[in-house]
């Protein structure tokens, strides 16, 4: 039986292998530590664990749901977004719970894009929206993000090219991999020149709790509404990454377009997961205070495996991640990696899986405990003569 073209092009997700050949390697004893992947290990808030096991328990919750969600957590979303980000949404029309931002990307791919229509992707970015993009018959033009340009887009270049077929841009801040915080005189940039252009913008903004004290939505921009929409979830900022809770907000008109490919694919959400959601939208900022801590003590561990390679960083960055230069003598970022990993038993994610642009770069995750981080430093620091390349 062949595939279906709309793969041709699209591989196997990165993580999906590489963790097959991590679990081989652990299965002959390796123990590898992964500092790869981003995958919150705190549990959520008490409070949100507890409203989940009340609600499961009653007889009446476990049938269908609303496709567009429960109108408790879309008014959690909606009171969630003014309180933090200084946004009023309409809770009825301008609100869509999602079973994870994730799926929202492909949402709004498979809504908007006919086979050959052009979508603006970060280079480097998240690699989902180049793999949705293709398999919604769409076709991705790169816009590069440098280091020295502070990882924001070149608007005037991009203006220059032929963008007649170009239909939606995506657009990620903080940003994923580099951790590039938002700005909001970029944001008014790009809201205006998605209005000159006639595109959509998609703003993915999982990321703007985690070490950063300005959360920023791009719907805050005056005549946003006109011109983006805005994915948001609750996996990085509420550790609730395997629950699969997302949100995307926007203008009435577009959430409901989008609602008519996502009612195709899905029957909503466990209402005790979305009331225990709403339950997480509600907590303060002791919260975010008290995460934000563990990461960032976890964050100076990370400094110091970094300067154990000999990489580049700043220390700017906001998000789970951190986004750090390759020294020289190194191909890339995917040989620094290997070797990390076959000769130190720790696995570190190579910039390059982001894109070209992240070629001579590495991410490392802040997903983890102090102790385990300690190990990963000792192991590198028992073989860094293997590891490194000296000029």
């Amino acid at each position: 039986m062949e595939i279906a073209k709309r793969l041709n092009g699209v591989g196997e997700y990165y993580f999906s292998k590489k963790l097959r050949e991590i679990d081989g390697l652990n299965k002959q004893g390796k123990n590898i530590i992964n500092l790869g992947i981003g995958s919150p290990d705190l549990p959520p808030h008490p409070e949100v664990i507890r409203t989940l096991q009340e609600e499961a328990v009653k007889p009446n919750v476990h049938g269908y749901q609303n496709y567009k969600g429960s109108p408790v957590l879309r008014q959690a979303f909606a009171d969630w977004y003014r309180k933090w980000y200084g946004v009023e949404l309409n809770p009825e029309t301008e609100i869509l719970p999602l079973i994870g931002s994730k799926e929202g990307i492909m949402h709004i791919c498979m809504t908007y894009l006919n086979e050959g229509d052009a979508a603006l992707v970060p280079n480097p970015g998240y690699p989902t929206y180049r793999s949705n993009v293709t398999i919604a018959g769409g076709v991705c033009i790169n816009y590069e993000l440098k280091e020295e340009h502070r990882y924001q887009p070149d608007l005037e270049a991009l203006a220059a090219k032929d963008l007649s077929r170009v239909k939606l841009m995506f657009v990620n801040y903080p940003q994923m991999p580099t951790g590039q915080q938002p700005d909001v005189e970029v944001m008014k940039d790009l809201v205006a020149f998605a209005k000159k252009h006639g595109i959509l913008l998609v703003h993915d903004n999982p990321y703007s709790f985690i070490l950063n004290d300005r959360p920023a939505s791009i719907l805050s921009i005056e005549g946003a509404k006109e011109v983006a929409l805005e994915l948001n979830s609750l996996s990085k900022s509420h550790n609730m990454a395997g629950w699969r809770v997302g949100v995307l907000c926007g203008a009435a008109d577009r959430v409901n377009e989008v609602l008519r490919f996502k009612s195709n694919m899905d029957s909503g959400m466990f209402l005790p997961l979305q009331l225990a959601a709403a339950a997480a939208l509600s907590l303060g900022r002791d919260w975010h205070d008290e995460v934000n801590a563990v990461y960032r003590a976890r964050r100076e561990k990370v400094y110091d495996l970094l300067d154990l390679l000999g990489c580049t960083y700043s220390k700017d960055q906001v998000g789970l991640f951190m986004w750090a230069a390759i020294p020289q003598g190194y191909k890339d970022g995917y040989e620094l990696a290997d070797a990390v990993l076959y000769n130190a038993d720790v696995f570190i994610t190579p910039g390059g899986i982001f894109g070209d642009a992240g070629d001579r770069y590495i991410r490392i995750s802040l997903c983890g405990s102090i102790e385990r981080f300690e190990a990963a430093i000792d192991r590198v620091s028992a073989q860094i003569a293997k590891i490194r390349i000296e000029n």
